[in-house]
C-alpha cells in the first residue's frame, strides 16, 4: 500500500462493519503522520454504536476526536490507537504515542492531539490510557478514601481500572462484583476482592456501578450504606433502565451521582486539561498487574467479521487488543 494510503474502520450499518480505503495528505505544519500498532476496541460503546443505538438526542455528544461521517450510520469511530509518529516536530519524530483516534492504519492529526508514551509502559497496555483516563475521572467524581469500604459493580475493562485504583488506597477494602466467577481470577490479579452479587458486601462507603444493567444498578443500591454515593458509570444508550427509587433510597439519604468521561470532573476542571488527564492516566498504566485486561490479539483486517461476536453483551472479552500490520516489524 503507498505511503499515501491508509485503511479504516468503517460502522456502515446495523451489525455491519467494513474497512475503508483513505487517501492521506501529505502533514502540514504543526502535524504529525502516526502509523498505527496497535489499537483498543470500547466495548460498552462501541457495542451501541454498531447496533445503531446511540440516541438522536447524544449525536453531537457522542462523537470522538476525528470521527468521520455521521450517527447513525455511516459512522468511523473509536478512541484508542497507539502508534509511531512518521513525521512531523523533531521532538515527536519515531516516538510511540497514544491518540484518541478511529481505528485507521495511518492518520495525520495535530501535534498536541498526541501523548508520547512514558518509559515503562509497553505499548500494547498504552492502549488502557482511554480507560484509565474514564477510570480516574471517576476516581474524582465519587473521591474515594482510605479505610473506605468500596464496592464495583460490574468487573469489565472500566469497572476493573476502579478497583485497582481504589485499592491503591491504604485500608480500602475493595470489592469486584460480577456474575461472571471467571471475573474472580481478574481480581487476584488486580490484588483486590471479589464476589457474585449474591455474596457482596454491604453498608459501603461507595458503590461504583459499571455493568451496564438494570440489574447491577438495583445491586449498587442495594449495597451502599446510609448517606453513600453510588456512582453511575454505565451508559445505556437508547435503552430506558428501571429505577428502584422506593423502598429505603430516600430515608437512608442514598445520593446517585453521575461521572462521564466528555468533561473533567468539576473537582479538577479550573486546573487540569484534558490533555492533563490522558498525560496522567498514561502514566498510571506502568503497573504490569493491568495486563491482566487485555484479550489475546486479533488482526486489524479481520475486525469486520469478528466485531458482532467480540461485542455480544456476554462475550466475556475484556479489553481487545487489535494489531496492525506495522505491528509485527515494530521494535
Amino acid at each position: 500500500m503507498p505511503d499515501s494510503a491508509a485503511e479504516a474502520l468503517w460502522y456502515a450499518g446495523a451489525g455491519r462493519a467494513e474497512i475503508r480505503n483513505e487517501l492521506l495528505a501529505e502533514p502540514g505544519p504543526g502535524e504529525v503522520r502516526v502509523r498505527a500498532l496497535y489499537g483498543a476496541i470500547s466495548r460498552g460503546t462501541e457495542r451501541l454504536v454498531l447496533a445503531g443505538r446511540v440516541p438522536p438526542s447524544e449525536f453531537d455528544r457522542m462523537r470522538v476526536p476525528f470521527m468521520a461521517g455521521n450517527f447513525p450510520f455511516p459512522v468511523k469511530y473509536g478512541y484508542a490507537t497507539v502508534g509511531r509518529v512518521e513525521s512531523g516536530p523533531p521532538a515527536l519524530r519515531d516516538r510511540l504515542v497514544f491518540a484518541l483516534h478511529p481505528h485507521q492504519s495511518a492518520f495525520n492529526v495535530p501535534a498536541e492531539a498526541v501523548v508520547p508514551i512514558p518509559d515503562g509502559v509497553p505499548p500494547t497496555r498504552a492502549v488502557l490510557a482511554a480507560n484509565m483516563e474514564t477510570a480516574l475521572n471517576a476516581m474524582w467524581d465519587s473521591r474515594p478514601a482510605a479505610a473506605d469500604r468500596i464496592a464495583v459493580v460490574g468487573a469489565g475493562v472500566v469497572g476493573a481500572l476502579v478497583g485497582w485504583l481504589c485499592g491503591q488506597l491504604p485500608g480500602a477494602e475493595v470489592t469486584l462484583v460480577d456474575v461472571a466467577p471467571s471475573r474472580g481470577e481478574l481480581a487476584r490479579a488486580l490484588g483486590v476482592n471479589f464476589s457474585a452479587p449474591d455474596g457482596a458486601p454491604g453498608d459501603c462507603d461507595l458503590v461504583v456501578h459499571a455493568s451496564a444493567t438494570a440489574a447491577g444498578l438495583a445491586l449498587a443500591l442495594g449495597l451502599a450504606g446510609e448517606e453513600a454515593t453510588v456512582l453511575e458509570m454505565s451508559w445505556y444508550g437508547a435503552d430506558e433502565v428501571a429505577l428502584p427509587l422506593g423502598g429505603a433510597f430516600h430515608s437512608r439519604r442514598l445520593k446517585l451521582v453521575s461521572s462521564q468521561v466528555g468533561r473533567v470532573a468539576p473537582s479538577h476542571r479550573p486546573r487540569w486539561t484534558f490533555g492533563r488527564r490522558l498525560a496522567a492516566a498514561l502514566d498510571l498504566l506502568a503497573d504490569a498487574r493491568l495486563d491482566a485486561l487485555i484479550a489475546p490479539a486479533i488482526n486489524f483486517h479481520d475486525l469486520p467479521a469478528r466485531l458482532p461476536e467480540l461485542l455480544a453483551p456476554r462475550s466475556g472479552a475484556l479489553c481487545q487488543l487489535v494489531t496492525y500490520p506495522t505491528a509485527e516489524t515494530a521494535t
